[in-house]
């Protein structure tokens, strides 16, 4: 491809590829600068025909590379890399939030593909083309260049329906710009990344570009109206000429009602869209209710057939390592596997299951190291009040001592049982569990490796389970 059907230059460049890795690029390729400069030296080495980079880089064009200097070169980059792989489906939404995003997105998958669509998820799972098995991916929202290529081959494939997971860094790294979102949902906004975006401000402010700058003009806003940035969410949305659909038991368009337990679920009475319904879905919690609510106005609002909508939701299951269901011992004790690695998911899922634990609710999880520590006491103090019998263990330490880690966790959880290797934390979980028990193994969810000074080594929850029944 020219490079000028691409970007206003007089340079007659013929481009191959797009990369946002330095060590990548060769000639014929365009790289776009995403560390602030940090890799602009490497991509001249390299003869990249283009580099596209901030303004206060200090580099300049030669015979060899153009530098085009931009204010935003996330933003602009991700433009030039829509352009480059042209096509995508046609109905594209995405949902951000702290928690949920993974399960949302995978319901509106299962719904769109049970209706008889062509439909794929993209995220923390990876890539998920109809009922397939997951494609993984290393980020919950993978670079640019990255989402395009997919976005392309799946267009090429005939989806006509993509659901994305929008983390904030995603969002705010414009790992997602360049794509018309027809439909976009709001989940919640608690404690997360707070390493990176330092405070809950900045935390909004990037996912908030979702709906300001990537939603396309009367774009549907799929929002929860019980949390407490509603009224500043729904503003920027509607000052933006967006749409809203309101949901939530203070939601306007998908009103829930009340959420009874059921013995392998819960029933929900809705208001849906000026409609009273009643409805039973396999699934704990009222977090997981409110997960299901969004997904029902996404996907209403992404195919315009809410009443289809209706019908399917009930046959979804539950997404992997999301209060899943892993197994059960000889005398009947429960054990679920949740994702949750945040205080608000902690708590939500330790609320979720007390209704339906008729012994003592066990919970085992731990922190992950190089990231946002101030939560850890936090989740120290939900596991010691909520739960009858705590398990401290390591998540994934990462390059931190994993001992300091647990301990900041065991100063505000004086019920917690300090057991460094999560093998034999959970062994012996497994082996203390009574009749009427059940079992929360919280903070890996579907990940199937352990990262430890370092090095990631194979691991996995449900193995563990698995080898311990």
């Amino acid at each position: 491809m020219k490079l000028n059907n691409l970007i206003a230059t007089n340079r007659d460049l013929d481009i191959c590829a797009l990369s946002v890795d330095s060590r990548e690029v060769k000639p014929g390729y365009i790289f776009g600068d995403i560390c602030n400069g940090a890799y602009v030296k490497a991509a001249l080495e390299n003869k990249a025909s283009v580099i596209i980079t901030s303004t206060d880089c200090g580099e300049e064009s030669n015979a060899d590379t153009l530098i085009l200097k931009v204010d935003n070169p996330a933003a602009f980059y991700a433009q030039v890399v829509s352009k480059f792989y042209g096509e995508k489906p046609e109905n594209i939404c995405a949902v951000t939030g702290t928690n949920g995003k993974t399960s949302i997105a995978d319901f509106v998958r299962q719904v769109l593909t049970m209706m008889g669509e062509k439909a794929a998820s993209m995220g923390t799972l990876g890539l998920i083309k109809g009922n397939d098995a997951p494609i993984p991916s290393p980020n919950t929202t993978p670079n640019c260049v990255t989402v395009h290529k997919e976005l392309k081959e799946l267009k090429e494939e005939g989806f006509d329906y993509v659901i994305m997971e929008a983390s904030s860094h995603g969002i705010c790294q414009y790992r997602i710009g360049g794509i018309a979102f027809k439909a976009a949902g709001f989940t919640n906004l608690t404690r997360d990344h707070l390493d990176y975006h330092k405070t809950m401000e900045n935390y909004l402010a990037a996912k908030t570009l979702l709906f300001t700058d990537m939603l396309v003009e009367n774009g549907w806003a799929v929002l929860n109206a019980d949390i407490n940035v509603y009224e500043k969410l729904k503003k920027a949305c509607l000052d933006h000429g967006k749409r809203i659909v309101s949901y939530g038991r203070n939601g306007k368009d998908i009103k829930l009602l009340k959420a009874t337990p059921l013995l392998h679920g819960q029933r929900l009475d809705l208001e849906y869209f000026g409609k009273t319904v009643s409805l039973e879905i396999p699934l704990a919690g009222e977090f997981q209710a409110m997960n299901v609510l969004c997904a029902m106005g996404l996907a209403a609002k992404i195919s315009n057939k809410a009443d289809e909508v209706l019908r399917y939701i009930t046959k979804i299951h539950g997404a992997k390592g999301r209060l899943e269901l892993a197994g059960q011992t000889a005398t009947g004790a429960a054990i679920y596997i949740d994702y949750a690695h945040t205080p608000d998911a902690l708590e939500n899922v330790i609320k979720a299951m007390r209704p339906h634990t008729r012994g003592k609710l066990h919970v085992l999880f731990g922190c992950g190291g190089d990231r946002d520590a101030g939560k850890r006491p936090i989740m120290g103090k939900i596991a010691n009040d909520l739960a009858d019998v705590v398990y401290v263990t390591d998540d994934n330490p990462r390059t931190e001592n994993a001992d300091n880690i647990r301990q900041q966790i065991m100063d505000a959880c004086p019920k917690g049982q300090n057991i460094p290797n999560r093998s034999e934390a959970i062994k012996l979980a497994i082996h203390a569990l009574q009749k009427g028990d059940v079992l929360i193994l919280a903070g890996k969810g579907h990940e199937t490796g352990q990262y430890i000074n370092g090095k990631i080594y194979p691991f996995s929850d449900h193995e563990e389970v698995l080898k311990n029944l």
